[in-house]
């Protein structure tokens, strides 16, 4: 684990923290996920006299299908997540339908279960997120972590 002292990742980190990250090993997580914008994000590049260029690369796509990836996760998570986590996605599936707020917090159940998996008993976890899914990303944290483990808001 030295390796991994100080490092930051970029991209989709649930194939990191299944794969190369133990137990128990973190000390602190700052999660900044999509917040379900239903936007396409761009790199945008300037020239060097400062113009803006034309040249752009497309960095992700902030939209979210129940799709069939999404079923796969939401399985994943009902069969062999934590209790609570798995009847709270139960409920909420219950309460919004299979629609795009749904496979969002889906694909966010499945990486919460990894990073508490990988969150030291003494470590923080700051999460990120606007008003368009906090209610329900508060409800899915305390599912998993814990309803006793929140500390607080920054607003």
């Amino acid at each position: 684990m030295s390796e991994w002292t100080n490092r930051l990742c970029f991209g989709d980190n649930l194939p990191i923290l299944r794969e190369h990250v133990p137990d128990e090993s973190v000390d602190l997580i700052y999660l900044d996920p999509p917040f379900n914008s239903n936007a396409t994000y761009n790199v945008l590049f300037r020239e060097p006299s400062g113009e803006a260029s034309a040249a752009q690369i497309h960095a992700f796509d902030d939209t979210w299908h129940w799709d069939i990836g999404s079923e796969t996760a939401y399985r994943e998570v009902v069969t062999s997540g934590p209790q609570q986590a798995a009847d709270l996605l139960q409920a909420m599936r219950r309460f919004l339908g299979e629609n795009d707020m749904m496979a969002y917090l889906t694909m966010m159940a499945q990486r919460m279960v990894e990073l508490c998996r990988v969150l030291k008993p003494t470590g923080s976890t700051y999460l990120h997120c606007d008003p368009t899914a906090s209610q329900y990303l508060k409800l899915l944290m305390d599912a998993v972590f814990g309803k006793d483990k929140f500390r607080n808001e920054i607003t």
